[in-house]
C-alpha cells in the first residue's frame, strides 16, 4: 500500500513538473489573441505627463517577445518626487503571428504609465499591437512573462505539501484540484450567464466544501458531520450577509474589476447578489479549518477519556477552539486590511488632509470589506459550537 501511496505522489509531482513546460510549448507554437473593446482607465496629469494605467486606444492582438536591445531610455520626474522610466525597446516576437520578427516598441512619450517597469536585454515581456483610429499598428510592451516563476514557486509548494503532510498532503491537494476546477468551470460560467449568484454560491460552496472534506478526511461520521455543519453555518453566514449588505445598501460595484464586468455581462449579472456571492465563497476558505479541528478534538478527547459525559466533551473542545478561533479571527482582519492598505492609504493622503475616520468606514469599498470581514467572521464563529455540539453528541466513544 506504502508503495502505491509513493508512486501516486511521485506521478503527481511529476505532472506538475511538466504541466508548465507542456503549457509552456503549446503557447508558444499557437496564436495567442487576446481580444478587447477598449482599455480605458482614468488619468492624471503630473508635472506636464499624463499618468494612467494603460493607453485609452483599441488593443487588438496580445503576443509574447525578448528585448533584444533598449534603443533609448529617459527618466521623468513626477510631481510627487518620483522618477518613472520610459524606454523604446526593440524586440523579438517568441509566439503568434510575430514569432521570429523584430519589431520597435516605443514607450517614450508624453505619458507615464504607473505601471510600466525598466525592462533589459534577455527579458520576456508582453506586447500589445495597438491600432489607432486611422488604421496604423504600434507595439507597447505591457508587463513582464512572469508566469516560470509562477510554476517553480506551485511545484515547490506542492513539493512542500506531499513532503511535509504525507498522504494528507496529497490529499488536500487532489481535493484543491477539484474545487479549483469546480469554480473555473462551474460557478464562474453559471454566474455569467446570468444564474442566481446566492443559490450558484451556496451550491458551489457546499460541493467544494464537500470535495474538501471527503477527499481529504474520507467518506466517515466525521466527514458527514462536518459537511452538515458547513450547510447551517453557511446558510446563517448568508442570511448575515443578505440582512447587512441591505441595510448598509452596498452596490456591489466596489472594486475596479466589477465595474469592468458592467460592459461586458449585457446586464444579466446581479452586482449586490454577486457581491453576496464572494463574501460565501471566502467564508469557505476558513470554515473547513475549525469546523474539521473541532471535530477531531472532539474524537480525541472521547479517546483518551471514554467516561467523559456530553457536556464535559463539549466544554473541553470549546476550550481548545476559542484558542484557534482568536488566531483565525486576526488572520481574517490582517488579510482584508493587507488587501485594502492602497486603499486607506489614499484617505489618508486627501488634498484636505486626513479624512475623518467616519467618513472613511462609510467609503462603499470600505464598507464592503467591514461587512464582508465581519460577516465572515461571525459566521465563523457560529460554526465552531455548532461542530462541537454535533460532534459531542453524535460521535461515540
Amino acid at each position: 500500500m506504502n508503495k502505491i501511496y509513493y508512486k501516486i505522489c511521485l506521478a503527481f509531482v511529476i505532472l506538475t513538473l511538466i504541466t508548465p513546460m507542456m503549457v509552456k510549448a503549446q503557447s508558444d507554437g499557437t496564436d495567442n489573441t487576446v481580444p478587447f473593446n477598449q482599455l480605458s482607465s482614468s488619468t492624471a496629469t503630473l508635472g506636464g505627463i499624463t499618468t494612467a494605467t494603460a493607453p485609452t486606444l483599441d488593443q487588438d492582438y496580445t503576443f509574447k517577445a525578448k528585448v533584444l536591445k533598449v534603443l533609448e531610455e529617459r527618466q521623468v520626474k513626477r510631481d510627487d518626487g518620483s522618477t518613472a522610466t520610459q524606454q523604446n525597446l526593440l524586440l523579438i516576437g517568441t509566439n503568434g503571428r510575430y514569432r521570429d520578427q523584430q519589431i520597435t516598441s516605443i514607450g517614450i512619450g508624453d505619458f507615464d504609465v504607473v505601471s510600466m517597469g525598466a525592462y533589459r536585454e534577455g527579458d520576456s515581456v508582453y506586447v500589445d499591437l495597438i491600432t489607432n483610429d486611422r488604421g496604423e499598428n504600434s507595439f507597447m510592451v505591457t508587463d513582464y512573462v512572469r508566469t516560470g516563476w509562477v510554476y517553480l514557486l506551485f511545484a515547490l509548494f506542492v513539493l512542500a505539501t506531499i513532503i511535509i503532510g504525507g498522504r494528507k498532503g496529497l490529499q488536500s491537494l487532489l481535493s484543491l484540484a477539484v474545487s479549483f476546477a469546480v469554480i473555473i468551470f462551474v460557478i464562474i460560467p453559471q454566474l455569467l450567464h446570468g444564474s442566481d449568484p446566492l443559490v450558484v454560491a451556496v451550491l458551489g460552496s457546499l460541493v467544494v466544501m464537500g470535495i474538501i472534506i471527503y477527499f481529504t478526511d474520507g467518506f466517515n461520521k466525521k466527514s458527514h458531520l462536518a459537511v452538515l455543519t458547513v450547510f447551517i453555518s453557511l446558510f446563517l453566514t448568508l442570511l448575515l450577509a443578505y440582512v447587512f449588505t441591505w441595510l448598509t445598501r452596498l452596490s456591489g460595484f466596489s472594486s475596479e474589476e466589477a465595474t469592468l464586468l458592467i460592459g461586458t455581462s449585457a446586464g444579466k449579472i446581479n452586482f449586490q447578489g454577486l457581491l453576496l456571492a464572494g463574501i460565501l465563497i471566502g467564508a469557505v476558505g476558513v470554515l473547513d479549518d475549525i469546523i474539521l479541528g473541532q471535530i477531531e478534538a472532539v474524537a480525541q478527547i472521547k479517546i483518551a477519556n471514554p467516561d467523559l459525559s456530553v457536556g464535559q466533551v463539549y466544554k473541553m473542545a470549546i476550550a481548545v477552539g476559542r484558542t484557534h478561533l482568536g488566531a483565525i479571527i486576526n488572520t481574517l482582519f490582517l488579510t482584508y486590511t493587507g488587501a485594502s492598505l492602497p486603499l486607506l492609504m489614499l484617505f489618508y493622503l486627501s488634498p484636505s488632509g486626513p479624512v475623518d475616520f467616519f467618513q472613511v468606514i462609510n467609503n462603499d469599498s470600505i464598507t464592503t470589506e467591514i461587512v464582508r470581514t465581519l460577516v465572515g467572521s461571525i459566521g465563523l464563529m457560529l460554526s465552531m459550537p455548532i461542530a462541537t455540539y454535533l460532534a459531542s453528541r453524535f460521535i461515540k466513544k
